[in-house]
């Protein structure tokens, strides 16, 4: 078991390795995937799947050394409280103990892989490669996106929007009109700054869904992002900005129907705000993503005939992890939309 102190220096996951070759992914010769269309292949995953992880983009990058098991352990430590007794001449007042909460993290793994059933010949079938890679780098990256959205959407910190001036206690209890407005925005930054949260470049971050923009960006104040003064530092996603807070807009935002949402199962959106270092995505040190491709005959008598070749990708291990949960809030209000929303 790794152990981690959150006062530690950071090791960052490098995203890079999705487009790096793997030494330990068969590449084949003149019959099968040469090196340089590996490491073509391997880019087109890259670049299929970076766009994708916006979920991934504000975690703390964190590596587990290789060889150093597969679960991460952090400990965070209370900060003492402030002295206001004062001291007696002569007399020894009591310690202050330690207070330390320890948080753990176990990694797994992720994959999955296409068969091809013609024969691999680069001059014949390189379309269907190509087309594989492509989808299965959209696959990986909603699977690693939606592997830290559920971990985000286990913050105990759960804020409901308000109608009329009264605020909802109960997911259940939110109707149509419970939509997100300025008053809202202002009251997550309100909490977040309570809690001493840091901001990320001066701004807290808040992801929403599509259907819930489409209720905030009719705000007076709203600032487009496309009005930026710095519009080179644009996260991926980034629509705008109101208040103290940066919207990030994915459709993979969680959204709850049914029993799960609100009054008559309407559907509900969770709009994820956050400051630095709230949350980790952790790997093992060097085991990035990677794209493999077996070629037909590569599989012995498992294919006889050389008829099936294979293209997938695999992550060895990853994880993510709510590391300070004042940090985070989920804030959840109904949209415009609702009514023809579903679930993800």
């Amino acid at each position: 078991m790794k152990k981690i102190f959150l006062m530690s220096a950071i090791i960052r996951m490098n995203l890079q390795l999705f487009a790096e070759p793997n030494p330990n992914v068969q590449a084949t010769t003149s019959e099968g995937l040469s090196a340089e269309n590996k490491t073509f292949y391997d880019k087109r995953l890259l670049q299929t799947a970076q766009p994708n992880l916006v979920h991934l983009q504000f975690g703390r990058k964190t590596s587990i050394p290789k060889n150093g098991g597969k679960t991460i352990e952090y400990r965070m430590y209370s900060s003492f409280p402030k002295a206001l007794t004062p001291l007696t001449e002569g007399v020894t007042p009591d310690g202050v103990p330690m207070q330390v909460a320890v948080i753990t993290k176990t990694l797994e793994e992720f994959g999955a892989y296409t068969t091809l059933t013609d024969v691999l010949d680069l001059t014949a079938i390189d379309n269907n490669i190509l087309q594989a890679t492509e989808k299965h780098g959209d696959s990986m990256a909603l699977t690693l996106d939606t592997i830290v959205r559920n971990e985000l959407n286990t913050t105990p910190n759960v804020v409901y929007a308000s109608k009329d001036g009264v605020q909802a206690t109960l997911r259940s209890e939110l109707t149509a009109e419970h939509k997100i407005t300025y008053a809202d925005v202002a009251k997550m930054a309100t909490f977040l700054k309570r809690n001493n949260t840091p901001t990320i470049d001066g701004s807290y971050i808040m992801i929403i869904h599509p259907d819930v923009a489409l209720d905030i960006m009719t705000d007076e104040k709203w600032i487009d992002v496309q009005k930026y003064k710095n519009p080179e530092k644009i996260y991926d996603g980034e629509i705008g900005k109101l208040h103290k807070f940066r919207f990030i807009e994915s459709t993979e935002a969680a959204v709850y129907t049914g029993d799960e949402g609100g009054a008559g199962g309407l559907a509900i959106y969770s709009c994820i705000c956050l400051g630095k270092e709230a949350y980790d995505v952790i790997d093992v040190e060097g085991a990035g993503a990677e794209i493999i491709v077996k070629p037909a005959g590569s599989s012995g008598t498992a294919d006889p005939i050389n008829q099936r070749s294979t293209v997938g990708w695999k992550i060895p291990m990853f994880g993510a992890k709510i590391t300070i949960p004042q940090y985070i809030f989920s804030f959840m209000c109904a949209s415009s939309l609702s009514a023809s929303a579903r679930a993800n």
